[in-house]
């Protein structure tokens, strides 16, 4: 009886070989069909939306790849040449609107930072602020907007603060209240002050109860109040309230008194009166600190949250929460201006760059309208900003 052999070079597929290739043909045509459903517009669609509601802000942006335009030397490429696109929150770039004519006026004689600045008629009074991390400034220039000069430079107290400051005026009188003493990340001091722009003289105020920096500062009621601010590790955001009876410059009481605390604390916020009203707009918490066991106090950088927070205290001495603003924005307390029964905020800065940890500045302008409280701020593009070239 002959035999069947079945030798090495057979054709025949073994019953494994045969399972095996099936289930390759399957997962191959599983990941084909996987590539063309991904490249679908729906799934782009989908995808978007999804990233979309994970950014803080429903409007984003997508950061196109640095690699090399047409024309250029392609290399070697590493890993760090490779940038991919990714979304970026709207927070990061500039809101829609449209741009405002900008007029350059003449140059302030110093540079600063974290300084202090007030309006009384057609002068601008700027006070203190860093000129470089170690050096701050301890005296007040002034800006003519008549004549766009610069002139009447004067000293401030020498135990006043050069920064963080909180300050308010009345029309004539100007109140400056604690703030950062020094330069780098040195302690605050509670020293408050008031100057009379017509004499150029300065009276010592109470001092405030605990240093605080950068608190928000407003004159209400016959009051001068000081609320929020980072506590006197420079970090911490505070809730505390104070406020100390004043007329034309002079208390009318020997201590602070304490008031209903701040919904939320923290430094850097615009703090404003209208019609009997008190408003606190953004802000943040958290700030840069003095590394420990330095002898410089030399600042270090910790985490800051930046909010959009607006707060109104009513007649019945309570906190209501009104509309926020389209993004989050501090180191405003200088930097807005009633106009038309409406609160005109300009510029700040908002949370740092998820990638390069750098502050990111803000390019708008925001309106509050007073009249409605609602649909609050409406964003006009600043056009002097650092990504659009100055006229």
């Amino acid at each position: 009886m002959g035999r069947s052999f079945v030798g090495k070079n057979s054709t025949t597929p073994s019953p494994a070989r045969v399972v095996l290739s099936i289930f390759v043909m399957i997962l191959g045509f599983a990941l084909v069909a996987d590539f063309f459903w991904a490249s679908s517009s729906k799934f782009t669609s989908s995808y978007l939306n999804i990233a979309s509601n994970w950014s803080p802000y429903h409007n984003s942006i997508i950061l196109p790849n640095n690699g090399p335009q047409k024309g250029e030397n392609i290399g070697v490429k590493t890993k760090k040449d490779v940038v991919p696109k990714r979304i970026l929150p709207a927070t990061f770039q500039d809101l829609p609107a449209p741009e405002l004519k900008w007029e350059k006026m003449k140059a302030a004689p110093v540079p600063r930072l974290d300084g202090a600045a007030i309006q009384i008629k057609n002068l601008l009074y700027v006070f203190a602020g860093y000129g470089s991390i170690d050096y701050v400034h301890s005296h007040v220039d002034i800006y003519n907007f008549t004549d766009n000069t610069w002139g009447g430079r004067f000293d401030m107290p020498r135990e006043m603060a050069h920064s963080h400051l909180g300050m308010v005026t009345d029309g004539r009188y100007i109140y400056v209240v604690t703030g950062q003493y020094g330069p780098q990340c040195r302690g605050p001091t509670a020293h408050t002050f008031v100057l009379d722009t017509e004499t150029k003289k300065w009276q010592d105020l109470p001092p405030l109860p605990v240093p605080r920096y950068a608190p928000a500062t407003q004159l209400w009621r016959g009051r001068l109040h000081v609320m929020g601010g980072s506590g006197e590790n420079r970090y911490t955001p505070e809730v505390d309230h104070w406020s100390l009876a004043v007329k034309d410059g002079k208390p009318l009481e020997k201590e602070w008194r304490t008031e209903i605390p701040i919904p939320r604390g923290g430094p850097h916020r615009a703090c404003v009166v209208v019609d009997d009203r008190l408003l606190v707009i953004g802000g943040q918490e958290g700030d840069f600190m003095a590394k420990p066991g330095s002898p410089i106090f030399k600042c270090s950088r910790r985490n800051e949250v930046v909010y959009d927070d607006v707060y109104m205290l009513d007649d019945e001495m309570k906190w209501k929460v009104l509309p926020s603003m389209p993004k989050p924005d501090s180191h405003i307390e200088f930097a807005w201006v009633l106009v038309n029964n409406s609160i005109v905020i300009v510029g700040g800065t908002t949370e740092k760059h998820p990638t390069t940890k750098k502050m990111v500045l803000v390019g708008e302008i925001f309106q509050f309208n007073l009249n409605t409280l609602v649909s609050a701020f409406y964003p006009f593009n600043i056009l002097c900003h650092p990504h659009v070239k100055c006229s």
